[in-house]
Protein backbone atom coordinates (compact mmCIF):
# COMPACT_ATOMS: atom_id res chain seq x y z
CA UNK A 1 0.00 0.00 0.00
CA UNK A 2 1.34 3.29 -0.98
CA UNK A 3 0.74 6.41 1.51
CA UNK A 4 2.19 9.86 0.71
CA UNK A 5 3.34 12.14 3.99
CA UNK A 6 1.30 15.04 4.67
CA UNK A 7 1.84 18.01 6.83
CA UNK A 8 -0.32 16.62 9.02
CA UNK A 9 1.19 13.41 9.53
CA UNK A 10 4.86 15.46 10.32
CA UNK A 11 6.34 17.86 13.23
CA UNK A 12 7.58 21.24 12.95
CA UNK A 13 10.65 19.70 11.29
CA UNK A 14 8.65 18.29 8.32
CA UNK A 15 9.81 15.36 9.60
CA UNK A 16 7.21 12.27 10.16
CA UNK A 17 6.19 11.91 13.62
CA UNK A 18 7.03 8.54 15.14
CA UNK A 19 3.16 7.70 16.02
CA UNK A 20 2.57 7.79 12.60
CA UNK A 21 4.32 4.94 11.41
CA UNK A 22 1.68 2.94 13.50
CA UNK A 23 -1.18 4.45 11.38
CA UNK A 24 0.49 3.69 7.91
CA UNK A 25 0.63 0.19 9.38
CA UNK A 26 -2.74 -0.38 10.41
CA UNK A 27 -4.25 1.21 7.28
CA UNK A 28 -2.32 -1.02 5.49
CA UNK A 29 -3.30 -3.87 7.46
CA UNK A 30 -7.19 -2.41 6.93
CA UNK A 31 -7.27 -1.73 3.47
CA UNK A 32 -5.89 -5.55 2.59
CA UNK A 33 -9.60 -5.95 3.43
CA UNK A 34 -10.71 -3.53 2.15
CA UNK A 35 -9.00 -4.96 -1.42
CA UNK A 36 -11.51 -7.64 -0.97
CA UNK A 37 -14.45 -5.83 -0.02
CA UNK A 38 -14.23 -6.73 3.38
CA UNK A 39 -14.34 -4.87 6.59
CA UNK A 40 -11.34 -5.35 9.19
CA UNK A 41 -13.16 -6.34 12.10
CA UNK A 42 -15.36 -10.18 12.69
CA UNK A 43 -18.75 -11.06 13.00
CA UNK A 44 -17.62 -12.69 16.74
CA UNK A 45 -14.89 -10.34 17.50
CA UNK A 46 -12.32 -8.62 16.70
CA UNK A 47 -8.87 -8.51 16.52
CA UNK A 48 -6.15 -6.56 19.25
CA UNK A 49 -3.04 -5.46 19.14
CA UNK A 50 -1.32 -7.97 22.09
CA UNK A 51 2.53 -6.49 21.55
CA UNK A 52 4.10 -4.21 19.09
CA UNK A 53 8.11 -4.28 18.31
CA UNK A 54 9.24 -0.98 16.61
CA UNK A 55 12.26 0.10 15.00
CA UNK A 56 12.69 3.25 13.86
CA UNK A 57 15.55 3.29 10.89
CA UNK A 58 15.73 6.38 8.83
CA UNK A 59 13.12 9.33 8.72
CA UNK A 60 10.46 10.10 5.91
CA UNK A 61 9.81 13.36 5.29
CA UNK A 62 6.83 15.69 4.25
CA UNK A 63 5.60 14.80 0.58
CA UNK A 64 7.64 11.73 0.37
CA UNK A 65 5.58 8.57 -1.12
CA UNK A 66 5.69 5.53 0.98
CA UNK A 67 4.80 1.72 0.74
CA UNK A 68 3.86 -0.55 3.61
CA UNK A 69 5.03 -3.91 3.10
CA UNK A 70 3.18 -6.81 5.43
CA UNK A 71 4.00 -10.04 5.75
CA UNK A 72 2.55 -12.88 7.85
CA UNK A 73 5.11 -14.66 10.04
CA UNK A 74 3.38 -16.78 12.98
CA UNK A 75 -0.45 -18.00 13.00
CA UNK A 76 -1.10 -19.18 15.90
CA UNK A 77 -4.60 -21.02 17.61
CA UNK A 78 -6.10 -17.23 19.14
CA UNK A 79 -3.64 -14.82 17.41
CA UNK A 80 -1.15 -14.13 14.90
CA UNK A 81 1.88 -12.08 13.92
CA UNK A 82 2.92 -9.62 11.35
CA UNK A 83 6.29 -8.11 9.99
CA UNK A 84 5.34 -4.89 8.71
CA UNK A 85 8.03 -2.14 6.35
CA UNK A 86 7.65 1.20 5.45
CA UNK A 87 10.08 1.80 2.70
CA UNK A 88 10.81 5.12 0.38
CA UNK A 89 11.48 3.38 -2.77
CA UNK A 90 13.87 0.79 -1.77
CA UNK A 91 15.12 1.81 1.34
CA UNK A 92 13.72 0.77 5.04
CA UNK A 93 12.44 3.67 7.01
CA UNK A 94 10.91 1.39 9.42
CA UNK A 95 9.78 -2.04 10.91
CA UNK A 96 7.63 -3.17 12.64
CA UNK A 97 6.28 -6.69 14.38
CA UNK A 98 2.70 -6.76 15.40
CA UNK A 99 1.25 -9.55 17.46
CA UNK A 100 -2.63 -9.22 17.02
CA UNK A 101 -4.64 -11.08 19.31
CA UNK A 102 -7.97 -12.81 18.77
CA UNK A 103 -10.82 -11.47 20.96
CA UNK A 104 -15.01 -11.85 21.88
CA UNK A 105 -16.49 -8.48 22.04
CA UNK A 106 -16.74 -9.07 25.67
CA UNK A 107 -12.85 -8.96 25.50
CA UNK A 108 -12.45 -12.57 26.38
CA UNK A 109 -9.83 -14.28 24.57
CA UNK A 110 -11.05 -16.57 21.54
CA UNK A 111 -9.59 -19.20 19.48
CA UNK A 112 -9.11 -18.17 15.06
CA UNK A 113 -11.75 -20.61 13.48
CA UNK A 114 -10.53 -21.90 10.31
CA UNK A 115 -12.46 -19.73 7.88
CA UNK A 116 -11.13 -16.88 9.36
CA UNK A 117 -7.40 -18.30 9.43
CA UNK A 118 -8.01 -18.92 5.61
CA UNK A 119 -8.79 -15.05 5.43
CA UNK A 120 -5.56 -13.97 6.78
CA UNK A 121 -3.05 -16.72 5.03
CA UNK A 122 -4.84 -15.28 2.13
CA UNK A 123 -4.70 -11.39 2.85
CA UNK A 124 -1.23 -11.70 4.17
Amino acid sequence: MQIRVYYEDTDTGGIVYHSNYLNFCERARSQAFFDKGLMPYLEDGHFVARKIIADYLKSAKLGDVLEVKTELTQMKAASFTLKQAVYKEDEKLFELEILLAHISFEGAPKKIDKKTKELILSLF
